[in-house]
């Protein structure tokens, strides 16, 4: 086995990003580059530790954050390798040497629209998963007779899978009473504003952010406000005293991509408590960070105050509809009794080869796949968007926001369309009229040669605007 000391490793002792960091994001950009490649075995942590003079828990740190992004995979008494691409070589820039997937994925169609390379935020990578894993899902749903009088917290088996997954993915200490399944963020936005919201109340809204999230506090009766966001999240100073609610998204703020840190957290809080308001929590692509690990849910911090949101469109399709709801018991129990007025229900069937998924450990390697596939489309942005334009977000998700000239942006727009990419007009993110500062790129449902593609169009276009 080749030593790491054969390579490049340099790691800053008197530097204030930890050794960990560093040794972490000196392999993460090694393995983007090709140096290690797929399939290779790293050495133990205990050898890497005694190679480069740190102690073991300065690489076992390191290991566990790479493990917890999928870019490396643990084999039964064989160690840790740097995890294969699912796709084939010509598609993904893996070396001709690495070894094929252990799985057999469902082809992949043309990751382009009968338009262009699609370019445009909040839409995933749906066309290669497990097929194996899919159907046996399904086939289980398919197995157990349909229900007569769907139950509106949603299938205990289901709520119980859910609860566990939180607890593992989002340091979420909660228990099936506190879940409700739905059919995705809009849907557990409107039950939301069914229980909380109503004529003459006030949401707040982020400015820029979600543009369902207004459309569906509108139509419930509330007056929508907007509130202002900046590099890091929500502006807690000057919030209003008399809202009902708050709609954010601390993870990866959408679409300026800031992650609400920890202080401010905490005095968006004690302004929660002090005014009375609900703070409706979307935990928007925390599954997907390529930095460090996501912060825990805001949820954690005051399960009194927060109600948190979460779907699986992102991380497995938009079309499975399922997603949940979680919150303080009696509220979770007022949003269900009204969901059974209303006639609203989350499809039995899906929910049952989702717990199927979930229970088989199935959705846990889709997910580890997916960001390493995300992280890759990422870094190609980066490298090809960076060096003409500042970007906002790259550290998370599946989008970044280009900052550009206000008056450039329409005409880069337009001539990206000529050129055969979508984007999207940016305009429908924020509130208030006029204030765009540039383009929110998705990088989710185009391939990595397509995503590579676009952005070489994107920067020769953003030059000579």
């Amino acid at each position: 086995m080749r030593s790491l000391l054969d390579l490049p490793v340099s790691l800053e002792r008197h530097s204030p990003v930890p050794l960990s960091s560093q040794l972490a994001g000196w392999l993460r950009r090694a393995m983007l580059a090709g140096t290690l490649a797929a399939g290779e075995r790293l050495p133990s942590s205990r050898g890497l530790a005694a190679q480069l003079a740190v102690s073991r828990t300065v690489v076992t740190e390191a290991y566990q954050q790479l493990y917890a992004e999928g870019w490396l995979e643990g084999r039964h008494g064989s160690g840790t390798f740097v995890a294969a691409l699912e796709e084939a070589a010509d598609r993904t820039g893996l070396p001709p040497s690495a070894p094929a997937p252990a799985r057999t994925p469902v082809p992949a169609a043309s990751p382009r629209t009968s338009e262009g390379i699609d370019l445009r935020p909040g839409r995933p990578w749906v066309r290669d998963y497990d097929d194996a894993a899919w159907k046996r899902a399904w086939r289980r749903a398919a197995d157990l007779p349909p229900g007569d009088s769907p139950d509106p917290y949603g299938l205990p088996r289901l709520r119980e899978l859910l609860a566990g997954h939180l607890r593992r993915a989002r340091a979420v200490a909660v228990g099936p009473e506190n879940i409700l399944v739905t059919r995705g963020t809009g849907n557990g936005l409107d039950l939301c504003a069914l229980a909380l919201l109503g004529a003459g109340t006030r949401a707040g809204v982020e400015d820029p952010g979600y543009h369902v999230a207004r459309t569906v506090f509108a139509a419930r009766g509330a007056e929508v406000v907007p509130c202002p966001v900046d590099e890091d999240g929500v502006v807690v100073d000057g919030l209003p005293g008399d809202l009902r609610l708050l709609y954010t998204t601390p993870a990866h703020q959408y679409p300026l991509g800031g992650r609400l840190p920890i202080p401010r957290r905490e005095r968006l809080l004690a302004w929660a408590r002090r005014s009375g308001a609900m703070i409706v929590e979307d935990d928007y692509d925390a599954e997907f960070r390529y930095d460090v690990g996501p912060l825990p849910a805001l949820y954690g911090l005051d399960p009194s105050r927060v109600v948190l949101l979460g779907t699986l469109s992102k991380t497995l399709a938009p079309d499975v509809g399922v997603g949940w709801l979680v919150g303080p018991p009696e509220l979770v129990d007022r949003i269900a009794a009204l969901r059974l007025a209303v006639a609203d229900r989350t499809s039995g069937p899906v929910q049952q080869a989702v717990a199927t998924l979930l229970e088989r450990g199935d959705l846990d390697r889709h997910l580890r796949r997916m960001r390493l596939e995300y992280a890759r489309r990422r870094a190609a942005v980066v490298e090809i968007l960076g060096p003409v334009c500042r970007l906002r977000g790259d550290t998370a998700g599946l989008h970044v926001l280009a900052e550009l000239p206000h008056d450039a942006i329409g005409r880069v727009v337009e001539r990206a369309a000529e050129r055969g990419v979508l984007l999207d007009v940016p305009e429908r993110h924020w509130h208030t009229p006029g204030a765009p500062l540039g383009l929110v790129i998705g990088y989710g449902s185009a391939s990595l040669p397509d995503v590579r593609r676009a952005c070489h169009v994107l920067a020769e276009l953003i030059r000579t605007s």
